[in-house]
């Protein structure tokens, strides 16, 4: 029975990435694709599987250690011969393993988590290894982008706690993004009533810091608008109905649409410099896309949207959401995005202020489409009528320009002949 190493496969461009789950023990029997280990990086948390059946022989991580790409993660025995990824120098009797990672469902990154301004590293992780403060209180600390190496602890001995991160976010303790803020008092709700607690998914406590420090670190306007989408959904349907294996829907029109009104109105696909003193325009056009999962939003990005067509779209959006919602999510699927489009129109809603996705510094968000008695200087005639909300960071933007930005987007979206589809 040989032994192989599991290593760490590749998880995009995280470094030090903290260990929050490990799934198996010394002597435990596995099948293939059986979760091992559970990652957790500022972006997504990810479950590294087992690549064949066999028996774990020896653990190499726990809880808190934090691994790289090529960390090896745990030798195990097993019957089966594997073709290892592996380099051509590799002489020891144990071959690495090349895996694929399948992030946990419950553990996406949310919608509008904010995603790296480029294909480069993320910022470099915090070392806690100094600091006294429990694993809880390190995670916490990391959710709420909270430096408790900075934090005098009013725990035993000076160690951390989570009320002392909570006081640092609340603005007490001189730490960026509270703002000052005062809690909201504790209520005792079962005083009134029959009352019952469940959890929050590890998604929407990763996403709720990212979305309150958005919220309250970006000047939100939203502008609002309609197009006359009439003859553009004729031709959906038209394309629809020759799709086979996939559907083709409003989505990859916006798509398709934005990036040339992106390329008119350059300031939509750009991000404010560190300093705030200067403003990045991205010159690639990724496109993030909210897709709806049993545990909260999840925002992939589609890629090189300029590069593609409607159809080569539809089909990239179909896998997308599939994979999103199976929990099949990699941190390179949602990071890079320069545009976020949020849409509503498979639920309802006729306008809503959809949360800018810093760094970005605008998003899109479409309601339902609804049936206007429209004037064409004669009668009133029924259009198929699409608003349109764009949410913007009032830093970079300004109404009259959001109101240009989103006039174009809807003179094209009324008049299909104006994309090269």
């Amino acid at each position: 029975m040989s032994q192989m190493e599991v290593r760490v496969p590749h998880i995009g461009d995280f470094k030090d990435v903290p260990v929050i789950e490990v799934h198996v023990a010394p002597g435990d029997r596995v099948n293939a694709d059986d979760p091992l280990i559970t990652l957790e990086s500022d972006k997504a948390a990810m479950e590294i599987p087992c690549p064949q059946a066999g028996e774990v022989a020896e653990l190499l991580v726990k809880i808190g250690d934090k691994v790289n790409v090529g960390s090896v993660i745990l030798r195990f025995a097993s019957s089966e011969v594997v073709t290892p990824a592996a380099p051509a120098a590799q002489t020891s009797e144990s071959q690495p393993v090349t895996l694929s990672a399948h992030p946990s469902s419950d553990a996406q990154i949310a919608a509008h988590l904010p995603p790296v301004p480029s294909e480069g590293a993320l910022p470099s992780t915090i070392d806690y290894s100094n600091v006294l403060a429990g694993p809880s209180v390190r995670r916490l600390a990391r959710e709420l982008d909270i430096d408790i190496t900075k934090l005098k602890g009013t725990g035993d001995k000076g160690r951390i706690t989570k009320d002392d991160v909570k006081r640092a976010v609340a603005g007490s303790g001189a730490a960026p993004g509270g703002m000052g803020i005062p809690e909201v008092p504790t209520q005792d709700f079962a005083k009134y009533g029959p009352i019952e607690a469940r959890k929050l998914s590890r998604l929407r406590r990763l996403s709720g810091p990212h979305l309150h420090r958005s919220w309250l670190n970006v000047p939100h306007v939203t502008h609002t608008d309609e197009a006359d989408i009439t003859a553009l959904e004729a031709y959906r349907k038209e394309l629809d109905a020759q799709a086979k294996g996939y559907r083709v829907t409003l989505l990859a029109f916006l798509l398709k649409t934005s990036v040339p009104v992106l390329k008119e109105f350059p300031e939509f696909n750009a991000s404010l410099a560190p300093e705030k003193d200067a403003l990045i325009f991205k010159r690639y056009y990724n496109i993030g896309v909210a897709v709806d999962t049993p545990d909260g939003l999840v925002v992939p990005v589609i890629k090189d949207v300029d590069r593609k067509g409607v159809i080569e779209l539809s089909q990239e959006l179909a896998s997308a959401s599939a994979r999103m919602r199976e929990g099949k999510i990699a941190p390179a699927d949602i990071a890079g995005g320069t545009f976020s489009i949020s849409s509503l129109g498979g639920i309802g809603g006729t306008s809503f202020t959809p949360i800018v996705n810093a760094p970005e510094v605008a998003i899109l968000g479409v309601p339902r489409a609804a049936i206007k008695p429209m004037w064409d200087g004669q009668l009133f005639q029924p259009r198929l009528i699409l608003p349109l909300c764009i949410s913007y960071d009032h830093r970079v933007i300004d109404g009259a320009l959001a109101a240009r930005f989103t006039r174009r987007l809807a003179e094209i979206l009324s008049d299909v002949r104006q994309l090269a589809l």
